[in-house]
């Protein structure tokens, strides 16, 4: 168990492998929407092998009324260059949209998955490219608990590795797992809990950092496979992000800013493109924190509360890397925004 102290940086005892990434926020990126579009809460970001990005996000919040614009449709996609390429999403036959958006990734073919965290949100859609439905997994209002193989509870986001889709799974006290389903038939494979054990359900207790839980808490909310086979999941609410092997075997945890209370520290992780470093994205301190992969330390951070540019305001809910190594982050809640932060070259 590594624990990361909230009261200052930790500094690598051992040669660094890489100098730690700089970033520039870019704040003409995105372009302005067109037809007086605005975006909600952005609760999640894809991209594909063309640095193209896609957000989810929540085109039903009240924010939009204040920002006197149009709610844009549910999932947009801008090119590298942050102007429009596509929009599309929201309720249609065949399937169950969402009651609250979540999470977006894109699947080796290119299909679009969403997931939902809303009260009745126990399933999982996947469409084309361009918004045809291809699946629904799961059926809405559903859930029957942590060893359900046929829905999810409150899902966040899904992964994909070797013709397998691995989702976190679930928020809002509901599921408290990882379950890794067939990336093309949706078919069940395997699920596991904190540690890799069995999980179980029920409200999960108020965080104490001189005794971690033996179970995730109420937000299981991210999740990553890096190159090398491992997977990372955020375990939000208590401050820390696992790691197993595939087949759900643990392997250690990290804790960070443990002494982080509300709703905690880690929201998302990402690696850069060499996977030396991995950034946490801090939706309660507003900071992307960045560690070095091999030891975990904290050799860096960017952000802070703010509406300005480089700052987050409410949430710093979601985080990705492109193939040149900037990083965009998604803020939930009442901010609705979606920021670029540059790589600076030569550091």
């Amino acid at each position: 168990m590594i624990c990361l102290s909230q009261a200052r940086l930790v500094q690598s005892q051992s040669p660094a492998p890489a100098a730690v990434p700089q970033f520039d926020v870019d704040p003409s990126w995105p372009k302005p929407l067109p037809n007086r579009w605005v975006l909600g809460p952005v609760s999640g970001i894809a991209l594909d092998a063309n640095d193209h990005v896609l957000v989810v996000q929540r085109n039903e919040s009240p924010s939009i009324a204040a920002a006197n614009g149009v709610a844009a449709p549910p999932v947009v996609e801008f090119d590298p260059s942050g102007g429009l390429v596509r929009a599309w999403g929201g309720p249609g036959a065949g399937f169950t949209w969402m009651e609250q958006v979540h999470g977006i990734s894109l699947d080796p073919s290119g299909r679009v998955w969403i997931s939902g965290n809303g009260a009745k949100d126990s399933h999982l859609l996947v469409f084309s490219r361009t918004g045809a439905l291809v699946r629904q997994i799961g059926t809405p209002g559903s859930r029957s608990g942590s060893d359900d193989r046929a829905n999810v509870g409150a899902a966040t986001q899904m992964r994909f590795d070797g013709g397998e889709v691995f989702v976190s799974d679930g928020e809002q006290d509901r599921n408290h797992r990882v379950i890794v389903l067939d990336a093309g038939t949706g078919a069940y494979r395997r699920h596991w809990g904190a540690y890799g054990g069995v999980p179980q359900d029920g409200p999960a207790a108020p965080f104490d950092p001189a005794a971690p839980p033996k179970q995730f808490g109420s937000a299981v909310h991210c999740l990553r496979v890096s190159q090398d086979g491992f997977v990372y999941v955020c375990d939000r609410s208590n401050n820390r992000f696992q790691v197993f092997r595939k087949d759900g075997t643990f392997v250690r945890e990290v804790f960070l800013q443990k002494e982080t209370r509300s709703v905690g520290s880690v929201w998302d992780v990402a690696f850069s493109p060499d996977q030396r470093f991995m950034y946490v994205a801090d939706g309660t301190n507003q900071k992307v924190w960045i560690l070095r992969r091999d030891t975990y330390d904290v050799v860096g951070s960017f952000g802070g509360p703010g509406r300005g540019p480089g700052q987050f305001a409410t949430s710093l809910h979601d985080l990705m890397v492109d193939s040149h190594g900037n990083i965009f982050t998604g803020e939930a809640a009442a901010a609705g925004r979606i920021q670029k932060f540059t790589l600076r070259q030569g550091r």
